[in-house]
């Protein structure tokens, strides 16, 4: 809990307690449905909540964003994001049922009213999202053209609506098509510790 309060530090009790429950709740789920694998449910602040968090650095949603978080696994990057932003509504979708159970109940959990997981494929979603946020679930030239028509065309953030995703390594080829629009962010320049050292956050506009 020490490290998310070292990089967020106006967060209410409330969050405070919340981020502080997700150890807990995770570990438990993790042993019933495994969700996040072994040598990572031991660095959850910082392979998950923290890494997922990292969104937070480029756009502070404003009150009424609808975001779509696209293949969340067990709840990231939505489940930490709606945490921190309590206004914003959180979709969460993936095609793996269990892991949708475990978000929903970790939301439940957590009394995040501002959540709702969904067990289905992305291809079958209608439009009516603000951002499409992701963890590097494929290649970025097909999540975007899985993902653009879900988005909305009027905006009401201070950036234009579109895709922010979490991915690491070398990437420059997936990104080539849209390199006159597409903005980088590294990781390294927001957290300092070292799992971050080759992690960035794309953010694609959209609309």
């Amino acid at each position: 809990m020490e490290l998310i309060q070292k990089y967020f530090k106006q967060l209410t009790a409330e969050q405070i307690s919340r981020f502080d429950a997700l150890g807990d709740l995770y570990f438990e789920w993790n042993a019933k449905i495994n969700v996040i694998s072994r040598k990572d449910i031991d660095e959850l602040y910082v392979r998950h909540v923290l890494h997922s968090l990292a969104i937070a650095k480029i756009i502070n949603f404003k009150s009424g964003t609808k975001v779509l978080d696209v293949g969340c696994g067990g709840g990231f990057p939505g489940i930490p994001l709606a945490i921190l932003f309590p206004e914003v509504e959180f979709t969460l979708v993936d095609s793996i049922g269990k892991k949708i159970l475990v978000v929903n109940e970790v939301a439940a959990a957590l009394g995040l009213n501002n959540v709702k997981g969904i067990h289905e494929r992305v291809e079958k979603l209608k439009p009516g999202f603000d951002f499409v946020v992701s963890r590097a679930v494929t290649a970025f030239p097909k999540f975007v053209a899985l993902t653009r028509k879900l988005l909305n065309k009027e905006q009401i953030n201070a950036i234009p609506n579109g895709i922010i995703y979490l991915k690491g390594g070398d990437f420059y080829d997936e990104i080539l098509p849209f390199k006159k629009i597409v903005e980088v962010h590294e990781i390294p320049q927001f957290f300092e510790e070292p799992f971050f050292e080759t992690k960035k956050v794309i953010y694609l506009p959209i609309v």
